[in-house]
């Protein structure tokens, strides 16, 4: 494919003067050939928030706490450039008109529309797939499903850092046996080095608020201790997250390799506890932890969905016996044909930087199930 320079990412408005990553890693074809490497560097997102933590050392103390420590940076680095939201703080305890169902859903898109080089363009059309999904074929009522949205015309449920705290703690607030619990969220996922020595891998996965600039990010070991801690006996938590980085950000205790078919273990080296009060966590992420996802027009030819979420949500609705095996096998086949035969005229695929690679969604859980024996069912 060859283009005039310069040109906009058709995801996220990112400019660029030649073939390279845009801010989410979108491929952008400018006249070289399709496998021209990034001779830019990494721009955007990643660049600004890798920079924060160059100074680790300095902060690594066993005193600091990792979550102020990113505040902190990012009110430093971004002040000046800050966006005053509407003070609109929801309550976290669970709505009367809750009362009498066992369902429960959260349903977060940020677009990020106030920061043009970072906007989203898919993430309203996630959520709104989600919830007809939850609602059509999973009987959840719609007053028992709370929408975050800092779309243009729900300005009402800003998905603020504060709001998504709160909406986490409604979530999981009063769970009873036989209560059925999701958790989605579609917008920006970063990583950021582990100061606690609870990861494998050295990196703290996280998800972005809409005010996360200001706020900070919100960490995988807040969310686990929010919404993974509270999960008695009986009650069945799962969380969707379409994000780039979002492969453990529940810090679940087991991920499936779906090559292999075998669990791996995922508890944390520091030893400190990752698990349910006796429930049941499942969560399935758009890529690994080291992997980004990607957006695209390939399904609708008109808007941008998610393709995690648009391939499950579709999937799902055609086959509502599927098992977890079967759907994992479906979304990783469907994002491998689209990379082989789409993506230069789509521009779909994100990339890490001079590393090509494919997104794979990833099924982590508190528990130890057989994957292929066992139906889908939120």
């Amino acid at each position: 494919m060859e283009t005039t320079t310069p040109i906009t990412c058709s995801d996220c408005y990112d400019h660029q003067d030649t073939q390279e990553s845009c801010i989410r890693g979108h491929i952008i074809a400018c006249g070289g050939g399709a496998d021209h490497k990034d001779k830019g560097g990494e721009h955007g997102l990643r660049k600004k928030v890798s920079r924060l933590f160059h100074g680790k050392a300095s902060s690594n103390s066993p005193d600091v706490n990792s979550s102020s420590v990113v505040t902190a940076s990012f009110k430093t680095s971004f002040l000046g450039k800050l966006t005053s939201w509407p003070s609109v703080e929801i309550p976290a305890t669970p709505a009367a008109a809750c009362g009498g169902s066992n369902k429960r859903a959260l349903l977060c898109g940020v677009t990020y529309s106030h920061q043009h080089r970072y906007k989203l363009k898919g993430t309203a059309n996630d959520v709104s797939n989600m919830k007809n999904l939850l609602t059509n074929i999973f009987g959840y009522p719609a007053e028992c499903i709370r929408i975050l949205s800092d779309d243009p015309y729900a300005q009402d449920l800003i998905p603020t850092k504060k709001n998504i705290e709160n909406s986490l703690k409604w979530l999981v607030e009063g769970c009873k046996w036989g209560d059925s619990l999701v958790f989605y969220f579609s917008g920006h996922g970063l990583r950021q080095p582990d100061f606690q020595g609870d990861e494998i891998d050295g990196f703290d996965e996280t998800i972005c608020p809409v005010d996360f600039m200001k706020e900070g990010m919100i960490l995988d070991n807040d969310i686990n201790k929010t919404i993974v801690w509270p999960l008695k006996a009986g009650v069945k938590l799962h969380a969707i997250v379409d994000a780039c980085h979002s492969g453990t950000i529940l810090d679940l205790e087991h991920v499936y390799n779906r090559k292999q078919r075998i669990w791996i273990n995922n508890n944390p080296p520091s030893g400190v506890r990752k698990s349910t009060s006796g429930g049941l966590a499942i969560s399935i992420s758009a890529c690994e932890d080291d992997k980004m996802a990607a957006d695209t027009t390939v399904f609708t030819k008109k808007v941008m969905n998610g393709a995690m979420t648009y391939i499950l949500t579709e999937t799902v609705k055609r086959n509502p016996q599927i098992t977890y095996g079967a759907l994992l096998d479906t979304m990783a086949s469907e994002i491998e044909n689209i990379n082989s035969e789409r993506w230069i005229k789509s521009r779909i695929i994100r990339k890490v930087f001079r590393h090509k690679t494919i997104q794979e969604p990833l099924l982590s859980s508190s528990t130890k199930f057989e994957v292929y024996d066992t139906k889908f069912i939120l």
